[in-house]
This record gives structure tokens, sequence and C-alpha cells, in this order.
């Protein structure tokens, strides 16, 4: 003989179903949410440079449109760092898109290149400290997205990455054709910076400096 259900215990059931349905979407939406942080911040990647000077541990490359794109789309949760010495950034141009400029290399004009006709490039003893202050400063951790650019992608990019390896960063992109790009080779124009880069790609730039954001040598 099947037992008669009474209101109360048929009220007590129908509670207990409510609570374990609240239950499930709570651990639904948790689990959402711990996937949405685990994702890394979409963005459109560029091929892997097939120079290995250029390549870095983490395997992430934008070009320049890719870096403008997903600096705007992600805002404040990517630090963009220009990696550029502060002078060269005066004479060749400045985007207010990028969050900071800390160089990777420094100019010291008291010191003469000993192969080239300038002066010798040194790399900057603060710059990973530095790159994590600007973290810091924004309530950001080694978690966020970082991105690098240098002038053309080639002898700062990568090295600069590869100074942040093994400190804690999570995602380190490069920006592969840099602020100018690369040289054309023939032309009325041959080794003018022509070729793909920040500059070439029709994106926001000037001569203009963001005071706030320029490395002030102490």
């Amino acid at each position: 003989m099947t037992a008669a259900i009474t209101p109360r215990g048929a009220q007590g059931r129908q509670r207990r179903q409510q609570a374990l349905g609240k239950l499930s979407l709570a651990l639904v939406l948790a689990f959402a949410l711990v996937l949405a942080l685990a994702l890394p911040i979409s963005a459109t990647a560029a091929p892997e440079p097939q120079d290995p000077k250029k390549q870095t541990p983490w395997h992430l490359y934008l070009d320049a449109k890719g870096a403008y794109e997903m600096k705007m789309q992600n805002g404040d949760q990517v630090l963009f760092v220009d990696v550029r010495d502060p002078i060269e950034i005066m004479f060749t141009g400045f985007t207010d898109a990028v969050d900071v400029n800390v160089p990777f290399l420094i100019a010291n004009r008291g010191k003469w290149h000993p192969s080239k006709p300038n002066f010798a490039m040194e790399k900057n003893p603060a710059f990973e400290p530095l790159i994590a202050r600007a973290l810091a400063d924004r309530g950001l951790t080694k978690e966020t997205p970082v991105i690098l650019m240098c002038r053309s992608g080639g002898t700062r990019g990568a090295p600069s990455a590869v100074a942040l390896w093994g400190k804690g960063y999570k995602q380190v992109y490069v920006v592969v054709d840099g602020f100018e790009g690369s040289t054309v080779k023939e032309g009325p124009r041959k080794n003018w910076r022509l070729k793909d880069g920040w500059k070439n790609a029709g994106l926001p730039w000037g001569y203009g400096l963001n005071r706030e954001k320029m490395y002030l040598a102490e």
C-alpha cells in the first residue's frame, strides 16, 4: 500500500527541490566565473617569428593592429609598455594607447658603441622592477597580460620579454613589427621604415609626449 503524502510533506519536498535548484545554479555560475578568469584575454595573434632571437618563452605575439585591438577591447586589464629609449620616442613618435614607457635599453651618452656609429645602448637595470611597479600602481598583478613594443620588434622586443621570464609573469606579448616597422629594400625610399609597424598601420600616434607616461631618469 502506498503511503499518502500529506500537504506538509509535499511542501517540505518542494522546499528541498527549490534549495537544490538554487545550489546547482550557484555552482554553475561559480564554475563559469572561474573558467572566465582562467581564460586568456583574446587577441588576434601574429605568427611566431622564424628568427630564434625574436622568439620568447611564452610564444605570444601580436602585430601592431592586434596590440591596439587587444588594448581597446580590454582597457585597464592589459598593461601596454613602450620599451624604447624616451629620447628615441621624442624624435620618432609616440602613441597614447600605451600605458607607460619603460626603456629596456638606454643610450649612454658618455660612451660610444664599439662597432656602430652611435652611442652605446645599455640595459636598464630597473626594467623589471618598473614593470612590476606599473602593474601594482594600477591594482594589477603579474597574472595581467603585458604587451611590449619596441621600434621594429627586433633587438629589444623579445629580449625585453625574456628579461621578465621566471619572475612570475603569466602572459607577456611582443609586438612583432614594433612602432616604426621594417625598412623597404628597394626604390627611392630604400631603407625607410615604411613597412608594417604601428606608424604604417593607420593607428593613432603623434610627436607630442604624455609626461605622465614617460620614463624620467632618476
